[in-house]
Order: C-alpha cells, then structure tokens, then sequence
C-alpha cells in the first residue's frame, strides 16, 4: 500500500483515502437522523467529537429519540463499543513505548477503519517505525471527514432526498474493513463465527449480540490459530 521508506501521515491518509469515501455518507446519516430525531440538537451534534463512534452515535440517537432513558443508550453505547478493547489491546503491542499523552491522543481517534488500515500496513509489532505519523494521517482523515459530514447532515436535515438512500453505507463502512482485515484462515473462521453468532443474537437488548458475536470470532480465532497456523 505503501513504499518501503519510513512511512508518513501522507501515506496514511492517501491509504485510508478508499476508506473515507464510504464514510462520507454514514456521516451524513447520522447527521440527518440526529436532526429529526425528538434528541437535544446541540448534544446530538457534540456527540461527533465527544464519543466519535458512529454506531453508537446512532445508537444513542434511537434510544433518546424514542423515549428511552439516558442510562439505557448510555449503557447500550458501552456494549457496542466494547469491541475498542479488542483493538486498544492490540494497538497496546505496537504503542507502549510511547509517552502516555501521545498514547491518549492515539486513543481518543482510534476506530475500526484507523485500526485496520494501520494494521495493514503494520502487520509486525517488532516493526512500528514512524507508526505514530502514519497512523494520525488515517485517523485524522477519518476524524475530520466524520466532523465534516455529520455537521452537513444537521444543517441539510430533510433537504436530503430519501431517494439518495445512502443508509447503504453503514453496512458497506464495516464491510470493506474485511477486506483490510481478513487474510488467513482464522480470520475468515473469525469473521463467519462472530457474524454468524451476532446475527442468531441481535434479538437481545442493549445491543449484547454485538458483544457476543466479537466474543465468540475471537475464540473461533484463537482456536483455530492451534490448527492452521
């Protein structure tokens, strides 16, 4: 994806650039559903740079929006964040040498796409020269895409044709981070079991399939590391 020189926030963002274009549109998703919704405006929008998580985002949009208490779409935000673990725990291997300000910064912009696009280019823990720059040109493509677009949906609103039908690309974002993602055996077991689980799961309240279903791809990995790796 890249050259073989020490990489720069330049390459960073010219790599994550694919990925921004199908975040444009979730972007402005939110910011049209957030401003329909019966939702304090102002918090709805400052949810963009408080919580930067757009499915959460939405999450907390619906819950509010339909009358649910503060502490449920709080708590249901918590669930379908939860997988930021799993990508903070890992990211912790490449980052702990890093003065823990920088490590903080890192933290507050780290989502899927930021987490799969640098781990692409990053594939070996041993080997994170010039990391920190490559990764904030990702993450900050995506920060600031997201600020820009949600912001365009508020103030576009219903001026949006529904014919646009850009809900699309909630499920096209998280898809193509497979293709980031997903090069082994195990990754694909992963990906099918927690997919597989998630989906027989998403009934349950709070969004705990989500969480059931990265519990679950994780083990299928683990466990089939043991067998093909």
């Amino acid at each position: 994806m890249t050259t073989k020189a020490r990489p720069t926030w330049k390459d960073g963002l010219r790599d994550v650039s694919p990925v921004i274009i199908g975040l444009a549109p979730f972007g402005l998703i939110f910011g049209v559903t957030a401003a329909a919704a019966d939702v304090d405006q102002l918090a709805a929008w400052a949810s963009s740079f408080i919580v930067f998580a757009g499915a959460s985002q939405l999450a907390i949009v619906e819950v509010m929006g339909t009358g649910g208490a503060a502490i449920t779409a709080l708590f249901t935000a918590i669930v379908i964040n939860s997988r930021h673990l799993m990508y903070s725990a890992d990211m912790g291997r490449y980052t702990s040498d890093l003065p823990i300000g920088l490590r903080a910064r890192m933290a507050y912009i780290l989502t899927d796409q930021a987490y799969a696009v640098t781990g692409t280019r990053f594939p070996d823990p041993n080997h994170t020269e010039g990391l920190p720059s490559y990764y904030f040109g990702v993450a900050l493509g995506l920060w600031t895409t997201w600020q820009i677009t949600t912001t365009a949906g508020f103030l576009l609103g219903q001026a949006i044709p529904p014919e646009w039908r850009l809900e699309f690309a909630v499920p096209m974002v998280f898809l193509a981070l497979l293709v980031f993602s997903v090069k082994s055996i195990p990754g694909v077991l992963a990906a099918v079991v927690g997919g597989t689980v998630a989906l027989a799961t998403m009934h349950l309240d709070y969004q705990l399939g989500l969480m059931c279903g990265a519990a679950a791809g994780v083990l299928a990995g683990l466990m089939s590391e043991r067998w093909f790796v």
